[in-house]
């Protein structure tokens, strides 16, 4: 018994030890696309004294470099990476065209919008682009409950329609996080938005957690049900 119980937490030890850098490597690019910025605009507006625009453009910058050396280093092109790229590249020589610092404020809204937008269409069409990410999570490297997500997939409404909605919802939030970013950026001082434009996100991220874990819950309780079932019986049913 102490032979297993030590084995069973060098296990659980192990498997966290595991999950700690794949964390840390998540969220890696959440702080290059919004700390990183903020940090590089105050950093040449207030430390080196340049322009709003100048500043906003080197703090935009940062993503669009994050996302070209993703793309060199994988040598594929993700279709919304690609797309996010080209927003940010299109919002950067508008900006330096016309000079706004609100429009290049607002260009960050758009990139959301088109995230959030491309996220609802997917769902409406019944190819929820959240999938892929959510997938992973609830299988768990296990083969049963990948089978089991499949025959789910395949035959059952209320998995599908859990599916959709856990998409549906992330989409909903990103357009909305582009709406108040949009009027923020035209309404308030251009220096609030710097910073309030992050907790628009922040908040539509929070949302997006609290609501598409509801989904996702029940797809996991699905998951976990249909992978505890004999594949007999559940080709008969």
């Amino acid at each position: 018994m102490a032979v297993e119980t030590t084995t069973k937490s060098t296990t659980t030890a192990g498997a966290v030890a595991e999950q700690a850098p794949s964390r840390a490597a998540a969220l890696a690019p959440l702080a290059v696309d919004v700390a990183a910025p903020i940090g590089a605009y105050y950093l040449a507006h207030t430390g080196l004294g340049l322009s709003l625009v100048a500043s906003l453009a080197i703090g935009s910058a940062i993503p669009a470099v994050r996302t070209v050396a993703g793309l060199l280093k994988d040598r594929s092109l993700n279709a919304l990476a690609g797309l996010m790229l080209v927003v940010n590249l299109v919002g950067i020589a508008l900006s330096a065209l016309t000079g706004d610092a609100r429009l290049m404020i607002a260009k960050d809204g758009l990139v959301s919008s088109v995230i959030g937008g491309t996220m609802i269409v997917t769902a409406l069409v019944g190819r929820p682009l959240m999938t892929a990410g959510l997938r992973p999570f609830l299988i768990r490297g296990s083969a049963a409950r990948a089978a089991a997500w499949e025959r789910l997939a395949a035959g059952s409404d209320r998995f599908r329609r859990l599916e959709r909605s856990f998409t549906l919802t992330w989409g909903t939030v990103l357009v909305a996080e582009c709406a108040a970013k949009v009027v923020g950026a035209y309404t308030l001082p251009v220096e609030t938005m710097v910073w309030m434009g992050t907790v628009f996100l922040a908040v539509a991220i929070g949302l997006g957690i609290v609501v598409g874990n509801r989904f996702a819950g029940r797809m996991g309780e699905l998951v976990a049900a249909e992978a505890r079932t004999p594949v007999d019986t559940a080709l008969a049913a």
